[in-house]
């Protein structure tokens, strides 16, 4: 974890300096910048290893920056971690709808915070280092075929747009067909132990998946009263 970098984009001063001294205490390479415009520019000039967000941005607002990273096939795999004021389960569900990775609500605890960062990181690590990440052979149900290494899922031959969350979702259910999850093991094996959200996250993203899966979709049922699985 030594000397990765992190990008802060913050608009509010103070908090950008209380989040980067931090960060540069544990270690990190820190650039801060102020606008969702100045983040895409700097994204674009040093890929970070990491961004800590801010919802409330001007100009380009943090949702619309996340999406712009998880959409890109070049940043996409940047962890994104939200910062913001915005505490409701809707905000926060949109925001992981987009694609981001973890969350912190305002006003944060520091410890927390560089906590939740070293979380992500190890995920992300994990995730890379996992014997089936560069694997060539996908998993193959059907109609529907998800490639790890390419981070890609196909219906009928034809490629899905799916966020980072929704394609870790995915490949937890269909790692283990006929397997019933409940929401909570599905956000632990998602993103980790301790993840400060409730199951209703699950179904909402749930939701998406499938209306992206179209007709495949019908690969992820609902078992009423407990959670869901993957068709056999």
């Amino acid at each position: 974890m030594k000397n990765q970098s992190v990008l802060v984009v913050e608009d509010e001063d103070d908090i950008r300096e209380l989040v980067g001294y931090n960060l540069f205490k544990d270690g990190f390479r820190v650039t801060g910048v102020r606008t969702g415009e100045d983040g895409l520019r700097a994204i674009a000039n040093e890929r970070p290893d990491l961004v800590l967000l801010d919802l409330m941005l001007p100009g380009v607002d943090g949702l619309s920056l996340c999406k712009k990273l998880k959409s890109d096939a070049k940043t996409r795999d940047i962890p994104v971690i939200m910062l913001t004021a915005k505490g409701e389960e809707s905000d926060i569900v949109k925001g992981l709808n987009m694609g981001a990775d973890d969350y912190v609500t305002k006003p944060f605890s520091p410890k927390v915070l560089m906590a939740r960062v070293a979380a992500v990181l190890r995920r992300a690590a994990d995730e890379a280092s996992k014997p089936d990440a560069g694997s060539e052979e996908p998993m193959t149900f059907g109609r529907l075929s998800i490639h790890l290494g390419r981070h890609e899922v196909l219906v009928d031959d034809e490629p899905v747009d799916l966020t980072s969350t929704e394609f870790r979702v995915l490949t937890f259910l269909a790692r283990k067909p006929g397997w019933v999850f409940t929401r909570h093991q599905i956000l632990d094996g998602v993103h980790g132990d301790k993840y400060a959200i409730t199951d209703r996250a699950v179904d909402v993203q749930i939701v998406g998946l499938r209306k992206k899966l179209g007709s495949a979709g019908e690969y992820i049922e609902t078992v009423r009263g407990v959670g869901y699985r993957f068709k056999e």
